[in-house]
């Protein structure tokens, strides 16, 4: 079997034993990798009545057997823990350069356990691993730490993925960035990471990724190539970045405005895709593999960065009530110097403007305040102020004063950019999603406003718990790969199978790819269960439930989510509490 590196380390911070063991082939067949590996390993190894800051928790670095082989768009790896923020067993997906020096180190992935006793990085190098003293880096920022690194190897080829201020002080909105400006951005895994001691991974090496079939992998390498190139969302992305869906949601009246009371920002051409590429962008950038590049590097008033992506636009910009595109990009820039999660840092600061506009905290933020928005920022990250309070995200803080309300959050985790009252498939899939708050474990945007794989009507909830349960079951298995979400706007899971059975040699299709996927998602919703979440965590704020929208097309809205829970559950094979019975689990082979 080939595309995997062959070898898995674990690195045990309490005792400062690093191992290294071959990659197990039941692991491979029956969950691929990046997400799969992270996500059985975990619920293998950690009891799931711990805290997640107990050095009982673990970290799992998993790149996937698409990772690096030099598949359009291959470059992804995933974080997988217990998530600080939320309690949920969940994993958080980036993609740079990292996944692909991982394997190229000689790691499919990195189990991290324990707790050391003072700073370190994990140091992966041509098939060797060893920890290392990092005292000297506690206190950097994602990009100083990066430097040191690199000028400490001496070798401007290796890859770091690490944290900063905000992780080292256990925020629980805190990220792991990896080169600079790449986040595995959500549920707090930095603070893991921080609460561990562990400062950084670092990976080099040039060690060979074989295919298992290298004719028929270009075969289908090019065919995958030409659908891309003649996808007209990846066109979008390489033309305007992720930004471009900025005018488009918000011409649909679904852009969440001033803390989701609104759906629809009056200012945001200014803060879109198409005003970014006219002012502040310098160049398009992609990560390995890449021939979308819906990155975005700018530059402006002698300052260079990269982004703001959609989420941390809207979050930033219509959210916060900010028009001012070069505040966002700086905000933005912040979060990956802190390692702050780029969309709850800023909702979080959204529900403060709120409460603090209708009195319920004392503080002088208001919506559009953008100086008071970047001191915020840094506050939450280093813990300073009432960024002490904000540190814990939206949903602690506005229970702290008396207004859970407030916070948009699903299963605790903030809601990103897009208002479920009128996209009703999404705002299921965001309620369900076992990661709570969500749009890229199932990313229903496709269908119900961009038409992709087809357009389906975002206000009727008919057919909606199929499509759900479909699009989790299959970015499930796309993130296993180690490939790119964005590559579903042109390729269908027979593309995916076809991929993964010449890389690897495993005889795939699409309904057994699906089936993997679908492993995955109820691995981690049997264990969220046994964390103690039940149906009635599988909702969204008040707010979406009965206050309907008011502008444009989707006037009347509200969420139907109450409405479809049962036909989801039953086409998941779960019971009306939405625990997947025996008789699906044993045909998942889960018992």
């Amino acid at each position: 079997m080939d595309g995997y590196a062959g070898n898995m380390v674990y690195a045990d911070l309490s005792a400062g034993v690093v191992t290294i063991k071959p990659t197990p082939p039941e692991l491979k067949l029956n969950y691929l990798g990046g997400r799969g590996f992270g996500i059985r390993i975990l619920t293998d190894m950690v009891d799931p009545n711990i805290e997640p800051l107990s050095d009982k928790n673990i970290l799992v670095f998993a790149a996937g057997p698409l990772t690096g082989t030099g598949i359009p768009l291959g470059s992804r790896y995933e974080v997988s823990t217990i998530a600080p923020l939320t309690g949920l067993a969940m994993s958080a997906n980036s993609g740079g350069v990292f996944g692909w020096k991982l394997k190229k180190a000689g790691f499919d992935a990195a189990v991290i356990s324990g707790k050391s006793a003072k700073p370190v990085y994990l140091f992966l190098d041509n098939g060797k691993a060893e920890l290392r003293d990092a005292a000297h880096l506690w206190g950097m920022t994602t990009g100083q730490t990066t430097d040191a690194i690199m000028d400490e190897l001496k070798d401007p080829s290796v890859r770091v993925s690490c944290i900063g201020p905000a992780g080292e002080k256990l925020v629980l909105i805190s990220c792991i960035i990896n080169e600079k400006t790449r986040a595995a951005g959500r549920g707090g895994v930095g603070a893991v990471m921080g609460s561990k001691n562990l400062k950084a991974v670092a990976a080099r090496g040039d060690l060979a990724i074989k295919t298992a079939d290298e004719a028929g992998l270009k075969a289908v390498k090019d065919r995958v190539k030409k659908k891309i190139e003649a996808n007209g969302i990846a066109k979008g992305l390489h033309d305007y970045g992720t930004a471009v869906l900025v005018n488009i949601v918000n011409e649909n009246y679904l852009m969440p405005t001033r803390n989701f009371q609104t759906a629809h920002f009056p200012e945001a051409e200014k803060i879109s895709g198409e005003t970014m590429a006219k002012t502040i962008l310098k160049k398009p950038k992609g990560c390995y593999a890449c021939i979308v590049q819906c990155g975005r590097v700018h530059e402006f008033d002698g300052e260079t960065g990269e982004g703001p992506e959609y989420e941390p636009d809207w979050a930033f910009g219509a959210d916060c009530g900010v028009d001012d595109l070069k505040m966002i990009a700086r905000a933005n820039n912040l979060c990956n110097e802190y390692g702050l999660d780029a969309i709850s840092a800023p909702a979080t600061i959204a529900c403060l403007m709120e409460m603090a506009e209708k009195g319920y905290v004392s503080h002088p933020i208001r919506f559009g305040h953008a100086k008071g928005m970047l001191k915020l920022v840094e506050q939450i990250a280093l813990r300073e102020g009432i960024g002490d309070e904000l540190s814990e995200g939206s949903f602690r803080f506005a229970t702290k004063y008396g207004h859970p309300e407030y916070s948009m959050s699903s299963k605790m985790q903030e809601l990103p950019a897009y208002d479920p009252r009128g996209i009703q498939g999404y705002g299921l899939a965001a309620a369900t999603s076992v990661r709570g708050g969500d749009h890229v474990y199932a990313y229903m945007i496709s269908p119900e406003i961009l038409g992709s794989p087809e357009k389906i009507d975002p206000y009727l909830i008919e057919g909606k718990p199929q499509w759900v349960k479909t699009f989790q079951d299959l970015t499930a298995a796309i993130d296993a790969t180690g490939m790119c979400l964005f590559t579903s706007f042109a390729l269908g899971a027979e593309d995916y199978a076809d991929l993964l059975s010449a890389a690897t040699g495993m005889k795939v299709d699409a309904g057994e790819l699906l089936k993997i996927g679908e492993r995955i998602w109820n691995l981690q919703k049997l264990y969220n269960i046994k964390r103690g979440f039940s149906r009635k965590d599988d909702t969204l704020p008040a707010r979406l439930l009965t206050e309907p929208l008011k502008e444009g097309a989707p006037a009347g809205q509200v969420s139907r989510i109450h409405e479809m829970l049962d036909e989801y559950y039953t086409l998941r094979g779960w019971d009306p509490e939405g625990t997947p019975t025996k008789e699906k689990l044993r045909e998942l082979g889960l018992m």
